[in-house]
């Protein structure tokens, strides 16, 4: 016990907050000493090169070039940097002197910039840009030639449309910035740029339009962000989480999307998106419940058709929470509400199955959720096959043993196909479902009836970024109305959603509505 006592004393002592950054040191004159540092930084990583040379063929200088096998581009090095330094007609004028104007005459790269100290120096060269140390000179050259190999602009595989663009985001941050200035030419588009992770220094970009964003939002991103103090930051999910409203709610407070476009249009809305290097999902502050029901293919089609699909979304999502806890309500303790007709089909359907009930319908969403995770985790061909051999066995093959009713495989199917139709709340639909049904199980259709309210209050007092989550339904705001559940014509939609606050909400001017041609000489139009 006094070993283990000690051994503890011995181990609260280490300083176990180990400082991984590099020393704030000024880049040296002499070469020697920078290089000397720099192998002691790298001296176990294989995957950095070292490339020692010569300046000028009169009069020479050494030189020390260092970057990350696989993260610039090799070709453009030799051939703009290296090649020509190492020819360089110096003359006679000393080399220190004429060195001093090669980044403007002779260094080729089109990004290149330089730097004093070595701290900011290494961090740049493991993002990728080589550096260049010249004998005499105290500062660095940074040089901009990242490349590495990366996935083509695809169309996203879970955001797919009928009608509209068929490019999606890549795991390039830059790439994606670019895309977003092709969608938007302006120069008020601003994106700004930080580091985020002690160990992954990964970059983080906000895009947001000036002049149009509402400042307290704004700030208010900007602070969440600065706040985040993590050693890694590997996918916007990672931030998501350490800047939500509300981290023990199951319904998410901000968004995310693959496509360009639906950014393009939020961001043009007053909204704030956050890209992150190494990931495609593109996070979008704030976010309220009703851009669940909308989709990118909603603006592209004409809007009868688009209020009348945004209708069946939400009929969908009702009947995806509620459906079994209904049915199971109404089965155990409200048997009278049923029609004698189908009262007596349900109870046929039961005989021989030896659950209860409720024990039934837990046991087939629980069995639906274990498929679409094998599914989804599964290779896409294997994936198919266990959906369709998972459906059949579940489905006909336990009906035909007498384990579950076949109104039960019903409803779970139901339930389980709608929850797809609203993927933004895809997992808050699978957890509610099942308060849903111990709810039920327990007080009969009263349970849903608390639940159900419970569930509103609760998402009545949600925030997104100080926007509430409910608007324009919680609280009214009828101008909104004409995006909600029925969308309206552009040329109706003249101003920005009233709930953001933003500084300019004109978004199309009146007059806009298309009109028919005026009659010509001799009837034609």
């Amino acid at each position: 016990m006094l070993r283990w006592i000690k051994r503890k004393i011995e181990y609260s002592k280490l300083d176990r907050k180990k400082d991984f950054s590099v020393s704030d040191r000024m880049v040296s004159k002499k070469l020697s000493e920078n290089i000397t540092y720099i192998s002691e930084l790298f001296e176990k990583n294989s995957d950095v090169v070292f490339r020692r040379f010569t300046i000028g063929r009169q009069q020479k200088a050494d030189a020390f070039l260092v970057g990350i096998d696989g993260l610039y581009d090799k070709t453009a090095i030799h051939e703009n940097i290296i090649k020509p330094l190492m020819e360089l007609e110096t003359g006679d004028l000393p080399i220190l002197q004429r060195l001093e104007t090669i980044e403007q005459d002779l260094l080729s790269i089109s990004d290149i910039s330089t730097e004093r100290t070595m701290k900011k120096s290494v961090s740049q060269l493991l993002k990728g840009d080589p550096l260049l140390l010249i004998d005499g000179m105290e500062y660095v050259y940074i040089l901009g030639s990242r490349t590495w190999e990366m996935r083509g602009i695809q169309e996203p595989v879970t955001e797919t449309v009928v009608r509209g663009p068929r490019e999606g985001f890549v795991e390039t941050l830059r790439t994606n910035t670019a895309m977003l200035r092709r969608k938007i030419h302006n120069q008020n588009l601003i994106i700004e740029q930080m580091t985020m992770g002690t160990l992954s220094q990964t970059d983080v970009a906000i895009a947001y339009i000036n002049h149009l964003v509402n400042p307290d939002l704004l700030e208010e991103v900007k602070n969440r962000l600065r706040k985040i103090n993590t050693d890694a930051i590997l996918e916007s999910g990672y931030i998501e989480e350490f800047i939500e409203d509300a981290p023990y709610s199951p319904f998410p407070t901000i968004s995310n999307t693959e496509r360009p476009d639906v950014v393009s249009a939020r961001i043009l809305e007053g909204r704030i998106a956050i890209l992150v290097d190494g990931t495609s999902t593109v996070l979008i502050v704030p976010y309220l419940m009703m851009e669940s029901f909308q989709a990118a293919e909603d603006y592209y089609s004409r809007p009868y058709y688009t209020s009348f699909i945004r209708m069946l979304r939400l009929i969908g999502f009702l009947a995806s929470t509620l459906a079994p806890a209904v049915y199971v309500a109404f089965q155990n303790f409200h048997k009278e509400t049923f029609p004698t007709e189908l009262l007596i089909s349900l109870s046929a359907s039961r005989q021989g199955v030896p659950f209860p009930l409720f024990i039934e319908v837990f046991l087939m969403m629980i069995s639906f959720e274990w498929l679409r995770e094998a599914g989804i985790r599964m290779p896409r061909h294997i994936g198919q096959a266990v959906s369709i051999v998972g459906a059949l066995v579940l489905g006909e093959s336990a009906v035909n043993a007498g384990f579950v009713g076949a109104p039960t495989v019903i409803i779970v199917a139901i339930s389980a196909i709608t929850s797809f139709i609203i993927t933004p709340l895809n997992d808050a639909i699978a957890l509610i479902r099942f308060a849903f049904l111990f709810a039920a199980g327990i007080l009969g259709i009263y349970g849903v009836m608390l639940a159900l309210t419970f569930s509103l209050l609760h998402v009545a007092s949600l925030r997104s970024f100080g926007v509430p989550y409910m608007s324009p339904w919680f609280p009214i705001m009828w101008s909104d109305w004409k995006d909600f559940l029925i969308r309206a014509p552009f040329w109706k939609l003249n101003h920005r959603p009233e709930a953001l606050h933003t500084l300019n909400d004109l978004r199309t001017a009146n007059g806009n509505k298309p009109k028919s041609g005026k009659k010509q000489e001799g009837g034609e139009e």
